[in-house]
């Protein structure tokens, strides 16, 4: 007993209190080294400090205990990575509640305002196609689109992906009637369909074998001149404005957080091993939630929706020069889609091109 320190001592050393302590004992993630049989005391090794401080440095970065559980657990290299991992969440949830933030003010202060319902004179002319990459065997690819909705989703390869992908998209469709009134309305509706599709997901996860399934989604939901936009995972949204195209959507991908932490540049990303990797998709658990956000739309506009199969070979200058040559949706998607299929198209494709019209145009 002479070399195991006292709780009280070891608390002072690890600077935590014997409270803090106590309760590490009772969820198993630091138990003392000796219990006195008699009084219940707590004796600690002087070998446990350095899991004693890295469980109170994890705790000030706020990680549940769940998962601080889990890196105790890891060897150095892979407690380190899951740190990081933990960190990109955190910065990727803070900047999409921060864009929240700055949406509710203006909402709240009046420079927001209401949804006007215009539908009765603007109109959306779209086209949606899912195909196979060549070499693949199934396609997982989910394209959508009508008058209200336009979406699409990237499900996992093997069992279930591609019943993940479709389930996403179907929550979506079954939201907005009747048509939100304001913008936070709508967010809030769209919120509710990804809520929806997650139980989807998760039931869905039940009856496969590996009890897991993920997809990505990417949609735009019309709600007379806004578009409510809901993205998780690394299928992308595009405008096409004034001949000027603009990615409004973040890949939530591993290669995309060492670009955003200058650890890698875009061109090294494109034959990074771990391009595909996701940091945030829908899986049933809701643990990842989807970045949000109200556009207003504009007459002549054209989006892009696609899975990562299109941008992964066909380059943005190109994407821009065919959108803005191309005649009408369907057009357009045919030429993306042949462009992918000439570069080799090692992944399905899935795209949506939407234009903005006048109503008696649609």
């Amino acid at each position: 007993m002479e070399e195991l320190l006292t709780i009280g001592t070891f608390a002072r050393a690890a600077r935590l209190s014997p409270k803090a302590l106590r309760l590490y004992d009772e969820l198993g993630l630091l138990r003392p080294a000796a219990v006195d049989g008699e009084s219940g005391y707590r004796y600690y090794d002087p070998g446990q400090l350095e899991q004693a401080r890295l469980i109170a440095w994890l705790r000030r970065l706020g990680m549940p205990l769940a998962r601080i559980r889990q890196v105790c657990d890891l060897p150095a290299p892979d407690a380190a990575e899951a740190v990081a991992a933990y960190w990109r969440q955190v910065t990727a949830e803070t900047a999409a509640r921060g864009r929240l933030a700055a949406f509710l003010v203006d909402h709240l202060s009046g420079r927001g305002g209401t949804v006007e319902d215009t539908t009765a004179t603007l109109g959306i002319r779209y086209a949606a196609r899912s195909e196979p990459g060549p070499v693949r065997t199934s396609n997982e690819d989910v394209a959508y689109a009508d008058q209200r909705v336009l979406a699409v989703a990237d499900g996992m390869r093997g069992p279930g992906g591609d019943r993940a992908a479709a389930a996403a998209v179907a929550a979506l469709k079954r939201l907005l009637t009747p048509s939100p009134s304001s913008p936070g309305d709508l967010l809030g509706a769209l919120a509710d369909a990804v809520g929806d599709a997650e139980r989807a997901i998760r039931d869905i996860a039940a009856s496969t074998p590996s009890g897991q399934v993920v997809t990505t989604l990417t949609a735009l939901v019309r709600s007379g001149t806004r578009l409510g936009l809901v993205h998780i995972g690394d299928s992308r949204a595009y405008l096409l404005r004034d001949g000027g195209l603009f990615q409004l959507t973040h890949d939530h991908t591993y290669v995309q957080s060492l670009i955003d932490q200058g650890r890698l540049t875009p061109e090294e990303a494109v034959s990074h091993p771990r391009r595909s990797l996701l940091v945030r998709a829908l899986t049933g658990t809701g643990a990842a939630p989807p970045d949000l956000s109200a556009h207003d739309v504009s007459l002549g506009d054209r989006y892009l929706l696609c899975s990562d199969g299109l941008p992964g070979v066909v380059p943005a200058g190109v994407l821009r020069e065919t959108l803005t040559g191309a005649g009408g949706p369907r057009q357009a998607a045919d030429e993306l889609i042949d462009l992918a299929y000439a570069a080799g198209a090692p992944d399905n494709l899935a795209c949506v091109v939407a234009d903005v019209v006048a109503e008696e145009e649609r």
